[in-house]
């Protein structure tokens, strides 16, 4: 009987009776783990991704528009687009 009546003591003495110091404390818990759950997604899913892939891309666009606005021959565009594929 006495182990009965001792347990609210002692749960009063850890603050673990609801009170606002161990629901502020949950709180803060809870706002931590999800600011990291959040932040490690963010990284996996959200982060900008650059490839390779896109310089080459970029690379022949510049080149279209060099050889669309007269500045090399044909024999030029298709020698550095080639150049630039073959990666």
């Amino acid at each position: 009987m006495s182990m009965i009546l001792a347990a609210p003591v002692l749960a009063d003495g850890w603050h673990m009776d609801g009170g606002w110091w161990f629901g502020g404390m949950m709180l803060w818990m809870v706002l931590f783990w999800g600011l990291v759950v959040f932040g490690i997604a963010w990284l996996v899913r959200g982060a900008p991704r650059r490839s390779a892939s896109d310089d080459r891309e970029s690379a022949i666009r510049i080149l279209d528009r060099r050889f669309a606005q007269g500045e090399m021959t044909l024999e030029e565009y298709q020698e550095r687009k080639g150049a630039l594929t073959e990666r």
